[in-house]
């Protein structure tokens, strides 16, 4: 707080001629040491305490915390941080330096920071931009810790002012909410490699989601399955190469593959098997249209994150096919139909995708689908300053550039981070708006 406002000695002994003049300053100073204890404290360094306020300590990993620092001066400026370790055990940190308002609080969600990790008013801004602790963040990206089956992150909230810890709070983001419960599939038992991962039950049938990964390979989009059971949709998520049992390129991949995954999933209780969709990423993508436009009374529609429009050849080797239907080989370059699509169709792609021309092919599917005279609902998502990397939910740090898992190189995936950031909570809002469309 302020310190108070005190008349100045000479002042007083004008009208108080007849007492001394130190008996009056050791008045003076009594008077303002009284008022700084019944205040709680002065100093002239500046707060020595705050408080957090935090409405949800435990939430899902993509919702939206509301965070308010209490309890300091007005205009005092502190430093916010947050800081979480990473599934390798590094711990990752953002920091942002704020000015207090008149009645000494911060509120993240309206608060601009002076400097630090992020720019601009962003409530969830220190999560999304925390970085390692060594390397370039661009060339990073968090992967939240496992607890048993599940992942649960940690993040721990700090308020300092010069180097003194003043508060600190610690929240819990998981993705699988209580009552999510998930099974295993395996090859030898169930003809598909994928985890199951069902809502609590309430007897009543809901949309379903059929995932699976790029050229990433393996099961890389199970915390997305996990987070849409948590929002109560049926999802099952599966690899397709580069996985225990499977091929370990993509290359001669069925089709029917995903078919059998679609169907062992509208079989499950709680699934309503007129309203089950593929949601893939990147050369996924391919597979997801592929599969809605020729079993469109099996899958009934797609969400296409950084597509492609057109098939492309086997991967990492090159020379080869990725797909076969109906045991022929699907030729690459060749166009990839949708007059049979049975339902929505979502594309989202980033403008500065490095990796291929999603920006272009995401709007070419939605016109496509327009010349077909499609009659469910599909557009195309373009979000600026975005790049590959923009499948999921949003408040994780990303990278824009990696080592790709299966073919070792170096690649870019292009955007900024904020960029791709913005595009994640777009993104992200309009995939549960269309599942939740999907249950009037």
């Amino acid at each position: 707080m302020a310190s108070p406002s005190v008349s100045t000695p000479s002042s007083i002994t004008q009208r108080c001629p007849h007492r001394p003049r130190t008996d009056m300053l050791r008045r003076v100073m009594l008077l303002v040491t009284t008022a700084c204890l019944l205040a709680g404290g002065c100093s002239s360094g500046g707060t020595d305490h705050a408080t957090i306020q935090v409405d949800h300590t435990t939430a899902p990993a993509d919702q939206a915390v509301h965070l308010t620092v209490g309890g300091l001066e007005s205009h005092a400026k502190v430093s916010v941080s947050a800081q979480a370790n990473d599934r390798a055990g590094k711990t990752w940190r953002a920091e942002a330096t704020f000015t207090a308002d008149d009645h000494g609080a911060i509120d993240l969600d309206s608060s601009s920071p002076a400097g630090g990790s992020y720019q601009g008013v962003d409530g969830m801004g220190l999560f999304w931009s925390m970085n390692p602790p060594d390397g370039d963040p661009d060339q990073q990206a968090y992967a939240p810790p496992v607890q048993g089956d599940r992942l649960i992150e940690q993040v721990e909230i700090q308020v300092h002012r010069d180097d003194k810890t003043l508060a600190r709070t610690t929240l819990t983001r998981q993705w699988a909410t209580s009552g999510v419960t998930s099974r295993k599939l395996t090859p030898a038992t169930d003809k598909v490699s994928g985890v199951y991962r069902a809502p609590p039950p309430d007897h009543t049938k809901h949309p379903a989601v059929l995932l699976f990964g790029g050229s990433e390979g393996g099961n890389a989009v199970e915390s997305i399955a996990e987070l849409l059971a948590s929002h109560g949709y049926p999802a099952l998520s599966v690899a397709y190469f580069h996985a225990p049992g499977l091929p370990q390129e993509l290359r001669d991949i069925p089709v029917e593959y995903f078919a059998t995954a679609a169907r062992w999933l509208a079989r499950q209780p709680g699934v309503d098997p007129a309203h089950v969709i593929a949601l893939s990423a990147s050369r996924g993508t391919e597979a997801a249209l592929l599969l809605s436009d020729h079993f469109p009374d099996l899958v009934h529609g797609a969400v296409l994150y950084a597509p492609t429009d057109v098939v492309v050849g086997s991967f990492p080797a090159v020379g080869g096919a990725a797909w076969t239907l109906v045991g022929e080989q699907l030729p690459p370059d060749s166009s990839i139909p949708v007059d049979q699509v049975s339902g929505p169709v979502l594309a989202i792609a980033g403008s500065d995708d490095a990796l291929w021309a999603s920006m272009g092919a995401a709007p070419r599917i939605a016109f496509a689908l327009d010349d077909a005279h499609n009659r469910y609902p599909h557009r195309a998502l373009v979000f600026p300053q975005a790049g590959h990397g923009i499948a999921g939910p949003p408040y994780l740090p990303h990278g824009t550039k990696e080592v790709h898992p299966v073919s070792h190189e170096a690649i870019t995936l292009g955007g900024t981070r904020a960029g791709n950031e913005a595009a994640l909570r777009q993104g992200w809002a309009a995939v549960l708006a269309l599942l939740a469309s999907l249950t009037h």
